[in-house]
This record gives structure tokens, C-alpha cells and sequence, in this order.
């Protein structure tokens, strides 16, 4: 019988080869759902599955009556992966570069440039935004995932992300950065202009509305959101909030399988901190020293507005400051201006830390407004030693005894070397400690220093009768405004402070900070008793008229305080001599006496060469900026007059001074 075009052995090699394919296929589906399969498993979900970082938006900082000093803008960073470019999109190139606000040249160059030595770290601006929105990348999928975070470990982030080099050594370019300062309108136009690879993540930037505005105070973070100084620092535990992810899986082209979210944990943001810092009192704290600048050019100078009652600060503002959106663009050799002077630099105060010994012998019960002392002697008798007492001011001397009162209105060192004498060096260091000086105030910005005050056991024969007018001893400026708030409170020191509530992003209240009392200095009665003694300072009486305000009874004490500069000697060598042309003045004082409502502290540091006779003292220098600030918060801060007349009348009979 005839088979045809059929033999056996063509049918036996065409049933084996079919038994071979399928042997096979049932083989490598073993391979793939057996031998293999964890492995292979592990691959598809390295692939499919992407970890989305839900960023947390940083809280703001607001002043007393919720106006913004520093807060996040949400932008967009833009980027574009150039292997996905299409040639017929180049057209649109200069409708990206008006919205980017860049030369159409660079936006072509960096989207026309697909590749880079491997060896080198980029040609272009390879980068990425702050925070991640999606960690994951494959270099298959037809739009990227957004790229890693920026910085040395985003830079690391960004190599693992790239494709092996060709066999050429060029590897290439799955990123580079158009712009991190897209805004979502600007957005929102890019993305209807449709060109391939060219995408975005939104991430917060750090803004400043005020730009100087207690530039000290609020501080700032870098370019990576890490805080690095003033309240920034401070209180990042409130501010930076927790970023929020999710656990899905994706297609093919990278949209995300939402029945497969596997785990999501919600973005928290940070709290809001509320300062004490009131807005309108620190731009006339900042408007006052761009006038000091301008007419005296100080090396540096710093004015301090607290509430007396609670130690709270109102305004603090060092000359020179610096522009919080662009700290990063000083030059090094004026990097100097981001530090905080009021607690990072230290002075000899000179007459205001007179205020410590009058205070200590008054309350000790030694001494009263009207005890006398003979301030002509050049020398006195202490504890078996005679020393030198202090020279008085330029064009002052006192023929005849003068009381405690007059000691503190004419500012005598004589005298108030005699009152710490009354004391005694273990009695005088004391009350210097309980003033607060030797130590720090513990304000929360970060960089404050003790300042200096010897223990009497390291005391020379002459520190006795020098560290009362205050010299041989060094303060910070808001060290010094802390002691006369000592006098201002009552007697108490109070802690300063400036972080008043914390609330969270909802304006819920999460904590309010009040009023710290460290210790009691000195009784109730003393510190009215100086208080009134300061009045004097400020009448026509005294050392300082020009801080006198009409209407207001006004305490305070001038302070012009010789600094130690380094001079030559005729042997070459170098040694530290009081100037008799450099100077810091100063006035430290509150008003209204009798129930204080706000304390000022002016200090200006080298302002003599453009002061008449070369000496800036500060009755002249500063006393009458405390009268300025002074006029200016009364409406503002709605404080009433105590007293009728032009002038405040003294508050001791001031004997025969004349």
C-alpha cells in the first residue's frame, strides 16, 4: 500500500521534534516556577514595585501676630532624561526657555547632550530635587522615575541610576536639571507644551519674606533643608515635620497599580513656631541701626526691645546682618555678618555694670540713696592694702562728697568702686553671678558665650576698684540687658526668651512657653529704689538728658567703655592697652520707671571717628537712639504717661551737685 508523501521515519521525526519542544517548554517552566522562581520573583518586584516619598511641608516661623518670617513654597524641579527626547520636539525648545526664564541655547544644550565620559561627573547639571518623590528606576520604562535627593548622597544615588558605559567609555545621561525654581503655574504651562522626557517633582523650598528681617533671630537652612542656624536650628525638632510613603507596584509605563498599594503612611508636617519677635518693633530696631551706620560707620552695633515683665524679646537687630534668601552668595571675608553679636561677641560694659554694686550695698542694707561718699581721694585703705582708685571721666571732678544717688547719676568710678568695697570681693562677685554675668543666658539661637567674670581668688590688688565701673570684666550685650531687667522686674532675673506657642499645621495649640524666673537678685523695694536712682541718669542732672522722653519717666544707665586694642611697646613685643580713641557706648534702660512696660539696650562698638572730639560716648552716641525707639513704641505699644511736665524731676535730692 502506497503511504504517499508520508514515511515512517518522516512521522517519527516530526513526532519528536514536536515531544522535544514540548519537553522543553515543560522544562523551562519548571526552571521558571520551580528551580528559579524566587529568584525571579525578587526581580519582577524589584522592577514593578516603587517606594513614593510623600514629602512633609516645614513649618513656618511666625512673629507675635502671625506674620510669616519664614515659611516653604512648594516648587517644582525640573529636569529631562535626553535619551527620551524626540528630534520634533526641538521646536518647542524656545517656549521652555521663556518659561525657565534660560538662553534657548543651554535649554538645547543640556537636552541635546545623551551621554558623558564615564569617568567624568557630568558635563551638565546632572542633579536632582531636594526629596525624592519616587525611589526607584528603570532605564527600560518610557518616562523615568524622579531622581534622587541632591548632595553627595543624591550624587551617588544618581551614578547607580545610569546605564554601563558603551564601548566607547561615555555613559549615558538619564538626568539633568533645567531648573530646581519652577513655580506650578510655570509648571503647569511646561507640562502643556508636551516635550518627552521633560518632567518635574515637587519638593518645599525655604523662603524668607523679609529677606534681613531678624535675619539673627529666625536663621536659616542650606540648600538641602538642613537647618543651620538661629531658630532654624533651634527648633527643627518642631519644624521639619516627617515625610509620608507609600509601598505600590506600576505598569509597564510607570503608572501606578493602586489595588496593589501594599503599605501608606501619610506625610506629617512640621508645627508652626511663633516667636516673640514682634514685626513692627524689630523694623524700627533695624531702621534705627541703618541710621547709626549711616552717620557714625560702627565696627558693629546691636539694639535689644524686651518686655521687662516677662523677659520676653520684642526685637533684636545686630549691625551688620545679612539677607536670609542669599546667605550662600557672601563673600567669605563678610561671612562674619551671620554672626549673631548680642550673644556671640563680648565687651567691657563700663558704666552700666555700675548698677551691680549700688544694687548688692543697698540691699545688703550698707548703703542708702542718701549715704555719702568722698569721691576726690586718688587712693583708700582696703583690707590692709592701699590702692589706686579709678580716674573719673574726662572733665568730671567732685570736690565734695557725693551720695549713692548722685555716684550713679554723674557716674563716679570713685564711687562705685568705694559701694563694691562696702561689699566686699566674695559679697561684689556674688551679686555679679546672681546678675547674671560669668555665664550663659541660655537665649536658643545658638553660638553664646559666658562672657568673662573672674573669682575673686584670681583677683589682682586693682580688680577690687576697676570691674565696678565696669572693667576687667567682659558681657555679651544681651547679657547686660538681661542685669537691667534685673532692676526692671522687680529684682528678678528672668530668663530671656523667644519662642512663645507652637502650634501644629492645622493652628492647633501643641505648647505655649511662659515666663522663666531663674532667681530672685535682689528685693522688690532695692530694685525700685535703683530704678528711681536711674531716673536721675536721665534728667537734666545727669549723664544722659538726651534719653529723657517727655511725659515718661525714663530709667536707664550711659556706658562709654574704653576698648583694649593691641599697641607695639618699644621692645617689638605686643601687649593689650586701653584706647583712649576706640570706644563702645552704650545705654541700657526702660520705661516707664515705676512700672516698666520696655527695656532698650544700645550698644555701638567703634563709632568715634565720626564723632565730635573723636570719643563716642554714650550719652552722645546712644542715649538718643533710645529716646527714638522709645517715641516711636509709645503709640505702638500704647504706653500712657506717668508724669506731667517736660522733664523728669529727680528722684533724690541731688545735694549740692552742680
Amino acid at each position: 500500500m502506497s503511504k504517499g508523501f508520508t514515511s515512517s521515519y518522516r512521522i517519527a521525526l516530526l513526532a519528536s521534534l514536536v515531544l522535544s519542544m514540548f519537553a522543553g517548554l515543560e522544562a523551562r517552566l519548571v526552571w521558571l516556577h520551580v528551580i528559579d522562581r524566587d529568584e525571579l520573583l525578587r526581580s519582577v518586584d524589584e522592577a514593578r514595585r516603587q517606594l513614593i516619598v510623600d514629602n512633609a511641608r516645614r513649618g513656618d516661623i511666625l512673629d507675635s501676630h502671625g506674620a510669616l518670617l519664614a515659611t516653604s513654597r512648594s516648587i517644582i524641579v525640573l529636569g529631562v532624561d535626553p535619551q527620551f527626547v524626540r528630534p520634533e520636539d526641538s521646536k518647542k525648545y524656545p517656549a521652555l526657555a521663556a518659561l525657565l526664564g534660560l538662553p534657548v541655547g543651554e535649554v538645547e544644550r543640556i537636552c541635546s547632550t545623551k551621554t558623558r565620559p564615564a569617568s567624568a561627573k557630568s558635563e551638565v547639571k546632572v542633579a536632582a530635587p531636594v526629596r525624592a518623590a519616587v525611589i526607584t528606576f528603570n532605564p527600560a520604562e518610557s518616562t523615568p522615575a524622579a531622581p534622587a535627593a541632591e548632595g553627595a548622597e543624591g550624587a551617588k544615588a544618581d551614578e547607580t541610576q545610569l546605564d554601563d558605559p558603551d564601548t566607547e567609555g561615555n555613559r549615558p545621561i538619564r538626568w539633568a536639571k533645567l531648573s530646581d525654581r519652577v513655580t506650578e503655574s510655570a509648571y503647569t504651562e511646561i507640562t502643556k507644551l508636551g516635550i518627552r522626557g521633560v518632567y518635574g517633582s515637587r519638593v518645599y523650598r525655604r523662603d524668607y519674606p523679609h529677606n534681613e528681617m531678624a535675619a539673627h533671630i529666625v536663621g536659616y537652612v542650606d540648600r538641602e533643608e538642613r537647618p543651620v542656624a538661629g531658630m532654624e536650628h533651634y527648633a527643627d525638632f518642631y519644624l521639619r515635620g516627617e515625610n509620608g510613603w507609600l509601598e505600590s507596584e506600576k505598569d509597564g509605563k510607570s503608572r501606578e497599580l493602586a489595588q496593589f498599594r501594599s503599605r501608606e503612611v501619610p506625610a506629617v508636617d512640621g508645627f508652626n513656631v511663633s516667636l516673640s519677635i514682634d514685626a513692627t518693633v524689630q523694623h524700627i530696631a533695624e531702621d534705627e541701626l541703618a541710621k547709626i551706620a549711616e552717620q557714625y560707620q560702627p565696627q558693629k552695633a546691636t539694639i535689644i526691645v524686651s518686655d521687662p515683665q516677662t523677659g520676653f524679646i520684642l526685637a533684636l537687630a545686630n549691625y551688620p546682618s545679612f539677607d536670609l534668601n542669599n546667605f550662600n552668595k557672601l563673600p567669605k571675608d563678610e561671612q562674619g555678618r551671620m554672626r549673631n553679636i548680642a550673644v556671640a561677641d563680648e565687651y567691657e560694659p563700663g558704666s552700666v555694670f555700675k548698677i551691680v554694686a549700688a544694687s548688692g550695698a543697698l540691699n545688703d542694707g550698707l548703703v542708702t540713696p542718701r549715704t555719702e561718699f568722698d569721691c576726690s581721694i586718688e587712693k583708700i585703705d582696703y583690707n590692709g592694702i592701699t590702692r589706686s582708685l579709678p580716674r573719673e571721666n574726662v572733665g568730671d571732678h567732685f570736690d565734695h562728697p557725693l551720695s549713692v544717688s548722685e555716684i550713679i547719676a554723674h557716674s563716679s568710678n570713685k564711687g562705685a568702686a568705694q559701694l563694691a568695697m562696702r561689699l566686699g570681693d566674695r559679697r561684689f562677685y556674688d551679686y555679679a553671678r546672681a546678675f547674671g554675668f560669668g555665664q550663659k543666658t541660655g537665649f536658643p539661637v545658638g553660638g553664646e558665650i559666658s562672657g568673662n567674670l573672674k573669682a575673686p581668688e584670681k583677683w589682682d590688688s586693682m580688680t577690687i576698684t576697676r570691674i565696678p565701673m565696669g572693667q576687667s570684666i567682659t558681657a555679651t550685650p544681651l547679657q547686660m540687658q538681661q542685669a537691667m531687667m534685673v532692676i526692671a522686674s522687680g529684682g528678678l532675673l528672668l530668663k530671656p526668651q523667644v519662642i512663645r506657642q507652637i502650634r501644629d499645621s492645622h493652628g492647633e495649640l501643641v505648647y505655649t512657653f511662659g515666663r522663666v524666673e531663674d532667681r530672685r537678685v535682689v528685693s522688690e523695694q532695692t530694685a525700685k529704689t535703683v530704678a528711681r536712682m536711674l531716673q536721675n541718669v536721665v534728667s537734666s542732672q545727669g549723664t544722659a538728658p538726651l534719653a529723657a522722653i517727655p511725659g515718661f519717666e525714663c530709667a536707664g544707665k550711659t556706658g562709654t567703655a574704653q576698648k583694649l586694642m593691641p599697641v607695639t611697646l618699644p621692645d617689638g613685643s605686643t601687649a593689650m592697652r586701653y584706647s583712649v580713641k576706640d570706644h563702645v557706648a552704650s545705654f541700657v534702660g526702660f520705661f516707664p520707671a515705676s512700672h516698666p512696660q520696655v527695656s532698650i539696650a544700645v550698644i555701638i562698638d567703634d563709632a568715634d571717628a565720626r564723632c565730635p572730639g573723636g570719643v563716642a560716648y554714650g550719652a552722645k552716641v546712644a542715649a538718643p537712639v533710645f529716646k527714638r525707639i522709645g517715641e516711636r513704641l509709645i503709640p505702638y505699644l500704647d504706653i500712657r504717661p506717668t508724669i506731667d511736665g517736660s522733664e523728669a524731676r529727680p528722684a533724690f535730692a541731688m545735694g549740692g551737685v552742680r
